[in-house]
């Protein structure tokens, strides 16, 4: 072995001396020292770099390497592939505590506490459900004629809601009721009036598409159907569907049931966050309802703490605010576009707006009136000079972070700001 070794390194170090000292006239009896030199330079290295070659492939290290080296790449094309979590995909599995099949989902209560808490419950890990756990929850799904304003709490832990189904609720809470049908005419592809499972599932399967299909492009009916194909066997019942479709699947849905779930579930929201702050009364304080208003938007809390203070100076005696008009304003929220291209009809070059203008856009694109009540204190949370005028464009982009509960991405840069997080403690030791 050694001698194939010194051979080897001998050659190489002939095509050494060959190469450096092709220019000069050496033959092979007649060696300079120069030469020599070089040749026993060579056959060491040859030697040594033969040697190592044949180690790594007779010995365990020589498998290994390109094993390691396969798994760094491996690892590298998967942090390539994989793209950052949306705020919406975060805050599902930051509430998401059941486990099913290897997919994590919501439970009507998770759902709840999703879009009326900061932050999760404590708990330990995810509970994993057995095949009999969740055939019986879904037993306990009520049918369509049985919705109510309670339906979610009524459920609690009893069910399951999927990451599709999580997005399409809170769709609905930010519709204005105007825009139900346009909502129901998205799932009844057909035009007949009624929506059936299958047709339900089209547009929610757009999210368990693989994510380069996940475009809102136009298909071919082959194309759509060779994805959704492909897609519907990870499709599992869920509470929602057996709720809309019965426990076979076969029942249809119609647009009074559409818009009564879609009602019924604002309401519910709604009448959530009232019962939060009235701690069993029929009214809530004017303070308490500017908190509820101000809770998700961008306002760092030193600016929210300013807007309670100007709250409690102007509006000294509480009068307080009913569930009706409560919920009549959480309402007008969800038309905060038609309110913006109203304002637009009655302002120019986005002056601010008195009380009467503003009832009369609410009333244009609500076909209602808010009570004068809430509109004044409305106007006393968010005129800062107190001149009995409201800056428009300022109000409607703080009640669109308010709508979408804070998922808009501007909202990212407040999070994990710690002079935010001081003034906040400050804020709650003074007044608590």
């Amino acid at each position: 072995m050694a001698t194939h070794f010194i051979y080897r390194g001998f050659r190489v170090a002939k095509r050494l001396r060959f190469l450096l000292f092709a220019d000069e006239k050496i033959t092979k009896v007649s060696f300079s020292r120069k030469a020599v030199y070089l040749l026993l330079a060579g056959t060491a290295w040859g030697c040594s770099y033969y040697g190592w070659l044949h180690f790594l492939h007779k010995s365990e290290v020589g498998r290994l390497i390109p094993v390691i080296y396969a798994q760094v790449e491996n690892e590298k094309e998967k942090k390539k592939v994989e793209p950052p979590m949306t705020f919406r995909e975060m805050r599902f599995q930051q509430f998401s505590s059941v486990e099913y099949d290897d997919v994590v989902y919501m439970t009507p209560q998770d759902f709840l506490e999703s879009i009326t808490e900061e932050s999760p419950r404590p708990r330990i890990g995810r509970m994993k459900l057995t095949m009999s756990d969740l055939e019986y929850s879904l037993r306990k799904t009520p049918s369509r004629s049985r919705g109510s304003t309670r339906l979610f709490r009524n459920l609690h832990n009893n069910g399951i809601i999927s990451y599709t189904e999580y997005l399409f609720l809170l769709c609905v809470l930010t519709k204005p009721q105007s825009g139900f049908s346009i909502a129901f005419n998205m799932f009844d592809t057909d035009g007949n009036q009624i929506v059936d499972k299958k047709e339900f599932l089209v547009l929610s399967s757009f999210f368990i598409l693989p994510r380069k299909e996940r475009k809102f492009v136009p298909r071919t009916r082959e194309k759509l159907t060779k994805l959704l194909n492909e897609a519907a066997p990870h499709i599992q019942d869920t509470t929602l569907l057996v709720h809309f479709f019965g426990q076979k699947g076969k029942d249809v849905l119609k647009y009074e049931d559409f818009y009564r779930f879609m009602s019924n579930l604002q309401s519910e929201v709604i009448e959530l966050e009232f019962l939060e702050f009235s701690r069993g009364m029929h009214t809530i304080s004017e303070v308490d309802f500017a908190r509820i208003l101000l809770r998700y938007t961008l306002l760092d809390c030193s600016e929210i703490e300013e807007s309670l203070q100007r709250v409690r100076d102007r509006m000294p005696e509480e009068k307080g605010i009913t569930f009706q008009e409560f919920k009549q304003f959480c309402q007008f929220l969800n038309s905060l576009d038609d309110f913006a291209i109203a304002m637009k009809m009655y302002t120019f070059a986005q002056q601010p707006i008195s009380q009467e203008e503003f009832q009369r856009a609410v009333k244009m694109c609500t076909g209602y009136t808010l009570g004068r009540h809430v509109v004044d204190t409305v106007f006393q949370i968010f005129d800062t000079d107190g001149d009995g005028h409201l800056s428009h464009p300022e109000f409607i982009s703080i009640m669109k972070d308010r709508l979408h509960r804070g998922s808009r991405s501007h909202l990212m840069h407040t999070q994990g700001n710690w002079d935010s997080f001081k003034t906040c403690v400050k804020n709650e030791m003074k007044h608590n």
